[in-house]
């Protein structure tokens, strides 16, 4: 299982993962889940209803937009890297964040690298599981290193025209 880390405060921590991630073609276990949009879609009325946190796992290529209703009932949208050059993920969880006003936990996955760090945060994620084996040392390292940014964000750091004026 990799690593999660978890942004809190301003601080990069390693976390429990309490959510057991669950394939399709598997039962769903007791306590919290990560399930896929289409699974979600016919068992998480129910699960929810049943007391359960309930997360949902979004390809790169879905809409997130299926979970506008839903999100205020969701404890973790786990958004996936197929691949590390797939950016597709960052627009979704922009979209989350300010379009959507979703508070919960935006957990990267999949092909997830520290150099990402920086972007991730920005676009609104709080949670990492890296696939390269980072602490969150170097995760916060990685994400901190660059001073300057140049537009706003999810992350509502000021852009450099506004550090001039």
């Amino acid at each position: 299982m990799p690593t999660l880390i978890r942004l809190i405060e301003g601080r990069y921590e390693t976390a429990e993962d309490a959510f057991a991630d669950v394939a399709d073609e598997n039962l769903t276990p007791e306590g919290p889940v990560i399930l896929s949009l289409a699974r979600f879609q016919t068992e998480g009325d129910a699960l929810i209803s049943a007391g359960r946190r309930v997360g949902v796992r979004v390809q790169s290529d879905e809409e997130v937009e299926t979970l506008a209703y839903d999100l205020p009932r969701l404890a973790v949208v786990a958004l996936v890297f197929p691949k590390y050059r797939d950016g597709r993920a960052y627009t979704t969880a922009r979209l989350l964040r300010q379009r959507l006003g979703f508070t919960g936990e935006v957990r990267a996955v999949g092909d997830v690298l520290r150099e990402q760090a920086g972007f991730m945060v920005r676009c609104g994620f709080d949670s990492f599981a890296p696939a390269d084996g980072s602490s969150p040392a170097e995760w916060a390292h990685a994400a901190g290193r660059f001073r300057h940014v140049y537009q706003r964000a999810a992350d509502a750091r000021a852009p450099v025209f506004v550090e001039r004026a």
